[in-house]
Formats: structure tokens, sequence, C-alpha cells
């Protein structure tokens, strides 16, 4: 009788949690990129890619910038390396949320 008291407990903790934190279903693309600039719910991450022209026959370097929602959890300074991951439009411009942190600014600047 216990044992059922108990699961039952820890079921509806489980439950009271989830409402709590900010779970966002992820889709599609994931990019990873640095942090330019922090907000207080959003970062703003840039990376570059690269596209051919064909009529110069080359290839030029492009930055993209991308606008992500900032879990309460997570801890992210500027410069570092995180991974972003597409989900539901959650306002005008913010379309990812970031999933996790890659590198820290601390760790890529002692490598150097």
């Amino acid at each position: 009788m216990e044992k059922v008291k108990r699961k039952k407990e820890k079921e509806v903790a489980l439950r009271s949690h989830e409402k709590k934190a900010d779970v966002v279903a992820t889709r599609g693309r994931t990019f990873e990129g640095f942090v330019t600039r922090k907000f207080h719910k959003r970062v703003a991450i840039e990376f570059e890619r690269t596209v051919y022209v064909s009529k110069y026959e080359r290839f030029l370097r492009k930055k993209t910038r991308i606008h992500a929602r900032l879990p309460e959890n997570m801890e992210i300074e500027i410069d570092d390396l995180v991974r972003v991951k597409e989900c539901r439009p959650l306002s005008k411009i913010i379309h990812f949320i970031v999933v996790e942190k890659i590198k820290s600014w601390k760790k890529a600047g002692a490598e150097k």
C-alpha cells in the first residue's frame, strides 16, 4: 500500500515540475554558433556559412544571426559555443531554443 502511495507522490511531483519548467517541443534544423549578445530570456547566436557564387566561381563566407530562447536553468556567457534547435515561433524573432552549451568561453580562451 505504501509503495502505491509513494509512486503516486512521485508522479504528482514530476507533473508539477514539468509545469514549472520552460518546456518547448523541438523540431527541424539544428545549428551551432557563438553567443554574440545576451538578453534576459534570449541570446543572439552568430555562425558562418559558405555560399557559392556561380558568376565568379568562388565561395563567399556569410554570417547568420539567430535569436534563441534561453532556458532559466542554463548558465551562458557571451562568446560561448552553443547548440540551438528549431521550435515553434515563440515571438516575432525567436524560433529557436538553446539545447546545450558545447564550449565555454573560459575553456576556449585557455586553449589559445
